[in-house]
């Protein structure tokens, strides 16, 4: 029963239906899932302990990044994407997946040709594409890593949405990041996603210290 209430608690955090500014309270929480408060405060001490809840004085909250813990979180994104290029460069070792990063570039394609609105769905497709490579490598420990990277930075990244152009640019490294993958070109593949993960973690770093001086404003006018 407790598996149950982590996954799925785990899958709403990431979703973004856990508001990160209300307290998950044992009591509320067991009457949405169903279930007792036991396996409810299971799955909290579990998802505290992965990262995904932090503490405060009067109890857990969805965690929310600041501006320093992002630049690391970005940076450990990027050693792991990399990580996932750089384990089939040595002679010898398993090439790529290549069915799945097929699948993600005809998904991209479609995107290119009709491209989304800003929103979580275009959000959860990004993911999913990164997500997608790095399994894709041979190591889905890399790839699980990653997720929980997604889901400690996702409250931030939801307030970041892009541009038409910045999609048309997501959309076209995706492109050549997997068409690069596809053909044994990694060195290729590994400068696309360096840039384009540098690129994210600029736009989503300004975001962020935007919305923590509109935060230090608001309260000084309250004050």
């Amino acid at each position: 029963m407790s598996e149950r209430v982590y996954r799925a608690m785990q899958r709403d955090l990431a979703a973004g239906a856990l508001i990160p500014t209300e307290r998950l309270g044992e009591e509320r929480l067991a009457e949405t899932y169903g279930v007792s408060r036991t396996p409810v405060r299971e799955a909290l001490a579990r998802l505290f302990a992965d990262g995904l809840l932090e503490r405060h004085p009067d109890g857990l909250y969805p965690y929310r990044p600041r501006v320093d813990e992002l630049g690391d979180l970005y940076e450990l994104r990027i050693v792991l994407e990399s990580r996932g290029i750089q384990r089939n460069h040595a002679p010898h070792t398993r090439r790529h997946d290549a069915v799945a990063i097929e699948e993600e570039l005809d998904a991209w394609k479609r995107l290119r040709a009709h491209p989304p609105e800003p929103g979580t769905a275009l959000i959860a497709a990004d993911e999913r594409f990164h997500l997608t490579i790095l399994a894709a490598s041979g190591n889905t420990a890399l790839a699980d890593a990653l997720a929980t990277v997604y889901a400690r930075v996702r409250p931030v990244r939801a307030l970041d949405m892009p541009t038409p152009e910045r999609i048309a640019i997501m959309a076209a490294d995706h492109i050549t990041i997997a068409e690069d993958l596809l053909t044994d070109d990694l060195d290729s593949a590994l400068r696309t996603l360096l840039s384009h993960l540098t690129s994210s973690r600029a736009h989503v770093l300004a975001r962020a210290r935007r919305a923590l001086e509109l935060t230090k404003l608001a309260r000084a006018v309250r004050e």
